[in-house]
């Protein structure tokens, strides 16, 4: 018998030389990223832009708006200032609730009824901001994954920041560019962590809260204040077998209501169900909403709210204005660490230290 030579074979796990995979990053088309990143639009650019309804324009325009860079803000203040006259033609609608209320999910099944309406709708949705990381997800595009396909919709997610009540610091101005580009209906999401919400209720004419039935919280809602603010409670996740607990909520909110005082508006807060999973009630969300509109417009209230909307505005960025160039102060800067130091030693008091601080400042 004649034995295989086994060095004339190959080891199973043998190799053959393969084809090299080509690059992954066309050269090429990384070249031609960088020029068109390097090449920055005018403030006329993105006016045109965004006055003929383009996307890309009217999000490089909040981008600039939202940037904390000093040397963006002169470039802003062009944008919202040419901006201003094409705007206040829309219908701003505020939507809070505690998390896990279904606001993204709500709003989606919203937006998507009033794009087949023939609305142009704009949400801006504010994402909570980790308070170690300062990072924010940003996920509301991915959650509303319909009607971002929508061409009739343009969503906008932003970080919180360190904003109490969950609105993004530049919100306001993003509202302004939104209706310039023409969108007539104007969702803004809060974060809804229940701390408050007078900011959002600033800055719409329609303020919807969201509830969910069996959670509890009629009293902390009558506590925090959010009711008195609502114009609508909308009882959500109204389906399959919540649908009796949902009208009993319903109810309890109903009789809620009528704890609180007139609004100066005229118009009486309601209460409704409804399910942003199969659509029940959605439309009639948008019938009271046009209700509202219809009452405050004939009193004149729309009006009226919206010049002190623009009044409180203005008070706002002053302080935020002071505030920024308080800190921003090289004096002060170099001041605060020592007095932050002689505070915590209780060398003296805050009150003391903070007032001896803006002593000097208005000296400067």
């Amino acid at each position: 018998m004649v034995l295989s030579n086994k060095k004339n074979h190959p080891s199973a796990l043998h190799e053959k030389p393969g084809i090299s995979p080509p690059e992954i990053i066309s050269p090429i088309a990384v070249e031609n990223i960088k020029k068109i990143r390097k090449v920055q639009p005018s403030s006329q650019e993105l006016v045109g832009g965004i006055l003929a309804g383009n996307i890309t324009a009217l999000s490089r325009a909040i981008t600039l708006v939202e940037s904390t860079n000093s040397n963006h803000l002169a470039k802003a203040n062009e944008v919202i200032n040419a901006c201003l006259p094409h705007a206040n033609k829309s219908v701003r609608i505020g939507v809070t609730g505690v998390p896990g209320v279904g606001k993204s999910t709500f709003i989606e099944a919203f937006g998507k009824y009033l794009t087949s309406l023939g609305k142009k709708v704009a949400v801006l949705a504010v994402d909570p901001s980790s308070t170690i990381s300062h990072g924010s997800i940003l996920g509301d595009k991915t959650r509303m994954e319909e009607l971002v396909k929508d061409e009739n919709a343009f969503i906008r997610p932003s970080a919180s920041g360190e904003t109490l009540g969950g609105v993004a610091r530049k919100t306001r101005e993003t509202i302004t560019l939104c209706e310039a580009a023409g969108f007539d209906t104007i969702i803004i999401e809060t974060v809804g962590v229940g701390q408050s919400e007078t900011a959002v209720h600033s800055m719409v004419d329609f303020f919807l809260l969201l509830k969910i039935s069996g959670a509890g919280d009629e009293l902390q809602g009558i506590k925090r204040g959010i009711m008195e603010m609502a114009d609508a409670i909308v009882i959500n996740k109204a389906d399959g077998d919540n649908i009796r607990k949902a009208n009993l909520a319903k109810l309890e909110f109903n009789r809620a209501l009528h704890l609180f005082p007139a609004k100066k508006s005229g118009w009486i807060p309601t209460t409704a169900t409804c399910s942003a999973i199969t659509h029940e009630g959605i439309s009639d969300v948008w019938k009271t909403i046009e209700q509202f509109l219809e009452l405050t417009k004939e009193n004149n209230y729309f009006f009226e709210k919206r010049k002190e909307q623009n009044q409180y505005w203005m008070l706002e960025t002053i302080n935020e204005q002071l505030k920024l160039n308080f800190y921003n102060h090289p004096q002060i800067h170099q001041l605060l660490d020592s007095t932050k130091k002689a505070v915590q030693n209780d060398e003296t008091s805050p009150f003391a230290a903070a007032k001896l601080l803006l002593e000097k400042y208005f000296k400067f």
